[in-house]
């Protein structure tokens, strides 16, 4: 069984969600972000430097041997930027870990737009690394999430232990696109 720890990255409150076993959407955007590709344009990308980043730990939301926690991307820059896409995601233990996170097209992509202070969120989901063969998975513990912010070649490391496979081959971890507003059930920013 994975061991799962939280330790915010940039973010002053530690943030642990004893929430529902599912992850649910709102109709529309959370306070403090909008979804909308209106004045996307003269509004710069949110860089790794603007933003901290964080895993929202609780029970988490899963099937078939897969575990989902919401990455959260909360803007600190001092102004309004924006996120559009798939952050880049992988495990990491001084070096990556097996292979990088698979895009899940499960949730449509769209432009957040994030004032100061205002968060968007991306489903990470792990598969138990139980599933694949030892000699396939070589299972190892990785001690961060290595986290690259849609658009950005600078990563930023989101301390967090669990199981992965140390091998290139069996895809363990998976990413969405990113939505607005924190991904914690009844959490509100």
């Amino acid at each position: 069984m994975a061991r799962f720890l939280l330790a915010p990255l940039a973010v002053s409150a530690l943030v642990l969600a004893g929430c529902g076993s599912g992850h649910s959407q709102s109709s529309g955007p959370a306070p403090g972000t909008t979804s909308a590709a209106a004045g996307a344009g003269s509004t710069p990308r949110c860089s790794s430097s603007a933003l901290a980043v964080w895993l929202g730990l609780g029970e988490g939301g899963g099937t078939a041997g897969t575990i989902f926690y919401p990455l959260e991307l909360t803007n600190i820059s001092g102004r309004s930027c924006r996120l559009r896409g798939f952050p880049g995601v992988s495990a990491w233990s001084g070096h990556q870990l097996g292979s990088a996170a698979r895009r899940d097209h499960a949730d449509p992509v769209q432009t957040v737009m994030l004032p100061n202070g205002g968060s968007a969120h991306a489903l990470v989901g792990f598969t138990d690394v139980g599933n694949f063969s030892p000699s396939s998975c070589r299972p190892k513990t990785a001690a961060a999430l290595r986290v690259y912010p849609p658009g950005e070649r600078t990563a930023r490391l989101v301390p967090f232990s669990f199981e992965a496979c140390s091998k290139t081959g069996p895809v363990f971890l998976s990413v969405r696109a990113v939505a607005p507003g924190v991904g914690i059930p009844g959490f509100a920013h």
